[in-house]
């Protein structure tokens, strides 16, 4: 069997929203196999908000415009995607904007909400003249990667514009592989990632989800040998196994929530529960602290608790 040699991983100082992480030795080849698992995690599963829909009051549609408004609905609607957000609520947010001209409209305006944070207040949205009045609902929500208007229905409201979400707070991932001496002579693989986020997650945040991403996924397959059962299985080794750890979490009587969320992160039973840690719990889509708090006291009132993550 393979030996990896103890790789670890070393983070250089932040510059703002921007961090280097270095792993190593590791066997030659895997620099590029971690790398290209790490960089595409990152950029398509770290949870983040968007605009997803915005109505004008004074505006039917998308190719609009209003009155004494210098920007059209088109170029709004450019600016809002623009927006860096932090949503507090698993559910989507309606933030409701009614503003006077003469005014410049900017990210500050959408910090009405405190589910909502507006990281970029300084953007511009939109110009106003004394005749203007710039009225309209922004709908924020969690999710992840993409999502492009088109695969949004509207919500049946008359003026209601999708809007196309872009939830990934990673901007960009790079990394390299260097070589360094290692033992038989044989070059060890150093990686070298580079991560640049939007500041609504630092870039330690988001490798720790990316890392426990693939470690969950990793250990589908490692498990295979657990649930796959041979024709010789000892039926004994089976009962070894306590009776809690094999309830599905439907047992727990958990509320609709939470209880999807987990599903769908195949945490079907809750010897699995056990074993994550409450951040890997948080780091699931729409799964917050609410949530968290359920399932914990849902476990206590078994004996059981989660892992602690040390």
């Amino acid at each position: 069997m393979l030996e990896i040699k103890h790789p670890t991983v070393s983070a250089a100082g932040a510059e703002g929203d921007r961090q280097k992480f270095v792993v190593g030795p590791l066997e030659p080849g895997f620099g590029h196999t971690i790398g290209n698992a790490l960089r595409r995690t990152l950029l398509s599963s770290i949870p983040g908000a968007a605009v997803t829909h915005v109505r004008f009051d004074e505006a039917l549609h998308e190719f609009d415009t209003l009155q004494g408004v210098v920007e059209d609905i088109s170029d709004i609607v450019l600016n809002l995607k623009d927006l860096v957000l932090r949503s507090h609520s698993p559910e989507p947010v309606q933030l409701r904007i009614d503003i006077l001209g003469p005014a410049d409209v900017t990210g500050a305006h959408f910090g009405v909400n405190p589910d909502v944070e507006v990281l970029n207040p300084d953007l511009h949205v939109a110009t106003l003249n004394s005749q203007a009045r710039f009225a309209a609902d922004v709908t924020v929500e969690q999710g992840i990667g993409y999502s492009g208007a088109e695969s949004r229905p509207a919500s049946g409201t008359i003026g209601d514009i999708p809007v196309d979400a872009l939830f990934s707070p990673v901007r960009r991932v790079a990394y390299e592989v260097e070589a360094t001496p290692g033992e038989r002579d044989v070059a060890a693989d150093e990686l070298i990632v580079d991560v640049l986020t939007d500041g609504t997650v630092t870039p330690s945040e988001a490798m720790a989800t990316a890392g426990g991403i693939l470690r969950r996924l990793a250990q589908l397959v490692e498990n295979l040998a657990e649930v796959s059962l041979p024709d010789g299985l000892d039926p004994a080794a089976a009962a070894e196994v306590p009776s809690d750890l094999l309830r599905p979490i439907d047992d727990l009587g958990l509320s609709e929530r939470p209880r999807n969320c987990l599903k769908r992160a195949q945490v079907t039973t809750v010897g699995a529960l056990l074993e994550r840690t409450p951040l890997e719990l948080l780091a699931i889509p729409n799964f917050g602290e609410k949530s968290l708090d359920e399932v914990t006291a849902r476990l206590d009132e078994l004996g059981l608790a989660l892992a602690s993550g040390d």
